[in-house]
């Protein structure tokens, strides 16, 4: 399992949920930031074939192998 530092901004992803982007690749933006100006723990990634960005878990993603960091 990755720990929220593993994930670098702009590592490319495989998108495993929701539905209507699942199996597309993304590319991470960042952390989503609270109101209250404190990270949360989802993060917001940039879907490739279209032009949104969606608001995911660590769980609805997966960092694909080229962008993971050498154990």
């Amino acid at each position: 399992m990755h720990t929220p530092e593993e994930i670098q901004i702009g590592a490319k992803v495989l998108i495993l949920s929701p539905a209507y982007v699942a199996g597309r690749i993304g590319v991470v933006c960042g952390r989503e930031v609270l109101s209250d100006n404190l990270p949360s723990d989802r993060w917001l990634i940039q879907v490739d074939s279209e032009n949104i960005v969606v608001s995911l878990t660590r769980n609805d993603f997966q960092v694909l192998p080229q962008w993971e960091k050498d154990l």
